[in-house]
């Protein structure tokens, strides 16, 4: 694909760079959860959220926009330093998942809220056991009578923003006694529903608790919030995945070049990019990054192949974490000290480096180890032997 930015995709990029930076001034300091609540309804107001969906079915309250024009955004929107969406997992993964496997209920219920930014969602997939072999999950939903929707028991873990989803879109075993993934059905739940939905984060390494595990006593789904018929919920999530690495992930490349300049600037100032092999390693992030944009917006333009977000999760992950060991490395042995003195009873601190170090150790497992990556590719794109399962 020649992709390219014409003279309409610059005009789109004055117009977004001019509403971020008019409107971030006021939603600067909003740090806190409803602060981030009423930043994602200030995008949803002016139309900024859901630019990439579908129109086939019918327009939801955003504006349109191409292939280009999507990369615009997210990159300037990356390059604003603007908040972290908290809307991410409905617009950019359910969105396209129930304009392509939902019926026209479901769409006219569930996407005028999220492009509105008024409701948002967290992802049920992962379990205790059931991680990157998502097909070995246990999560139950049983039904309660006829029509009458769907009773769920099990847990599910590692669930970005599930302590403040309205809703979580889940993978749930719907035929008892099925193995694999047969049997299993993806389902829309309501979050409100106390005692029977419980939700407790996760404290991290780095300090922070975005993840959590949820767990499910008999929470109800309705019959109608079933997306793509019984059964059928492997084939909705997998597509569903296919759609978690596209234009985002250009978005988060403008995020780990700051990364990388920020690290420069700090081997310059600690002398460390006077040492050769250091020197050599910062060339070699610099450069990579460069090859892993080419092959995003290559990628983009072409006919979805099962490899291409494998391959992509592998090269960014040991990418992110190898420029976090730089950063330690550059600083040396201020890399081991906290940014303050310690006291009895003040809470631990780190520093950005330290905190992007210790969060970068699981970026070759989470969204899919680096070992179910390279399965992936062997399988379904290389035709290798599939390795044996239970």
């Amino acid at each position: 694909m020649d992709f390219a930015f014409g003279p309409e995709d610059e005009a789109f990029r004055r117009e977004a760079r001019a509403w971020l930076a008019e409107n971030l001034t006021a939603h600067r300091a909003a740090d806190s959860a409803p602060g981030r609540r009423a930043w994602e309804r200030r995008l949803g107001a002016d139309g900024w959220i859901g630019l990439g969906w579908d129109r086939t079915h019918g327009t939801y309250g955003n504006r349109a926009a191409t292939l280009a024009g999507q990369v615009v955004w997210a990159e300037e929107y990356a390059r604003a330093q603007a908040p972290a969406r908290l809307g991410h997992m409905g617009e950019n993964l359910l969105a396209p998942t129930l304009l392509a496997h939902g019926d026209a209920n479901q769409r006219r219920r569930f996407l005028p809220a999220i492009a509105r930014g008024e409701e948002l969602w967290c992802q049920g997939y992962s379990e205790p056991g059931a991680g990157s072999d998502l097909a070995s999950l246990r999560t139950a939903a049983v039904r309660t009578g006829a029509g009458g929707g769907y009773r769920i028991t099990g847990q599910k873990i590692w669930t970005s923003h599930a302590h403040e989803a309205d809703w979580c879109f889940l993978l749930a075993r719907t035929t008892e006694g099925s193995h694999r993934h047969h049997g299993l059905s993806f389902l829309l739940v309501p979050m409100d529903q106390p005692g029977r939905i419980e939700v407790r984060p996760i404290r991290q390494m780095s300090g922070d608790a975005d993840f959590n595990e949820v767990f499910f006593d008999g929470a109800d789904a309705h019959a109608d919030h079933l997306v793509g018929g019984e059964g059928n919920g492997w084939r909705v999530a997998m597509d569903l995945l296919g759609r978690e690495r596209g234009v985002s992930t250009l978005a988060q490349q403008i995020g780990f070049a700051a990364e990388l300049t920020h690290v420069i600037r700090l081997a310059l100032e600690t002398g460390a990019a006077a040492e050769p092999v250091t020197r050599d390693r910062l060339v070699r992030q610099w450069a990579e990054l460069r090859t892993m944009r080419w092959n995003a917006l290559r990628t983009l333009g072409e006919a979805r192949d099962a490899g291409a977000p494998s391959a992509a999760k592998l090269l960014w992950g040991r990418w992110h974490q190898r420029l976090g060991e730089l950063a330690m490395q550059v600083r040396g042995r201020a890399a081991t000290l906290g940014p303050y003195d310690w006291s009895p009873g003040r809470p631990y601190e780190l520093d950005a480096e330290q905190r992007q170090f210790l969060f970068s150790r699981a970026d070759t497992i989470y969204g899919g180890s680096d070992e179910i990556q390279r399965t992936v590719i062997a399988e379904r794109v290389l035709g290798l032997p599939k390795e044996p399962r239970p």
